[in-house]
């Protein structure tokens, strides 16, 4: 792409992730209490005003009104334009890596689902059944369309949709068999159902192979954080949601997989 169209294209590009990351504020304040995602318009939830459409601006909105709404003076979470930006970020990272191609327009939306549970994973112990089936079903068809558009024929598009299954069963598979060992061990529910099918959403977007390493990282993430948990005493006992750390595991399959696994493949399986 030449020089004079990146700077545009770069800047068009996060501004679309900031925006889609608004989209994301309001998904994930709304669909846990059971709300509409597209009415009322957004709204103060203190004083119940409509927002105007310049406050609405991502991240500039928040820094216009200095952090507190324009009727009531109440403060607006800083965690509002921190996840547009981040949004935005990705979204940036995401075009610079795949260029404009359906890839890109994918993995826009895959990492816009990952940000969304998380956040809900976060503030609520629960991943919406609404957003890992809509998730999974994308993926799928995400892998369809990606075999035929950018390899260009039916035995593509079949391969891509039987990595798509394959990876999905086993995301699904994978995580319900940790629950249950779990469980057993522990004498507790040691997993939600919502991982599970979580694993699934992943799994369909990324491939078994990919798979295995974000679980891998999930986990080893996961483990790290609750040793730190654990050494502090006023943090033991707490619940800890694992959808972030598979998001998080995800996000740098998609972004770093090929390299770790062939680096892995390389260094410990020469002869492969």
């Amino acid at each position: 792409m030449d020089v004079f169209l990146i700077i545009p294209a770069s800047a068009i590009a996060f501004a679309l992730g900031a925006s889609i990351g608004s989209f994301i504020n309001v998904v994930v304040y709304r669909l846990p209490a059971g709300l509409s995602i597209l009415w009322p318009p957004s709204r103060c939830p203190h004083c119940l005003n409509q927002l105007k459409a310049h406050d609405n601006v991502p991240v500039l909105g928040w820094l216009r009104l200095r952090g507190r709404c324009r009727f009531c003076k109440s403060q607006i979470s800083a965690r509002y334009p921190v996840v547009e930006a981040l949004t935005g970020f990705v979204f940036l990272l995401i075009f610079i890596l795949f260029k404009v191609s359906i890839l890109t327009m994918g993995y826009w939306a895959f990492c816009s689902w990952l940000l969304a549970l998380s956040l809900i994973d976060l503030d609520t112990m629960t991943l919406p059944n609404s957003l890992t089936q809509s998730g999974l079903i994308l993926g799928i068809v995400f892998q369809m369309f990606a075999g035929f558009f950018v390899q260009g024929s039916t035995t593509e598009l079949i391969q891509h949709l039987m990595t798509a299954i394959v990876g999905a069963v086993l995301g699904l598979w994978l995580f319900d068999a940790i629950a249950l060992i779990g469980a057993i061990v522990l004498r507790k529910t040691a997993m939600g159902a919502g991982d599970a099918k979580l694993a699934a959403m992943m799994g369909a977007w990324l491939g078994w192979q990919n798979l295995l390493l974000a679980s891998f990282i999930a986990c080893a993430v996961g483990v790290l954080i609750g040793s730190v948990m654990i050494c502090n005493p006023r943090k033991q006992g707490h619940k800890i949601p694992f959808g972030p750390f598979l998001a998080l595991g995800s996000a740098i399959a998609l972004f770093t997989g090929d390299a770790i696994l062939s680096t892995y493949l390389r260094l410990f399986l020469p002869g492969s």
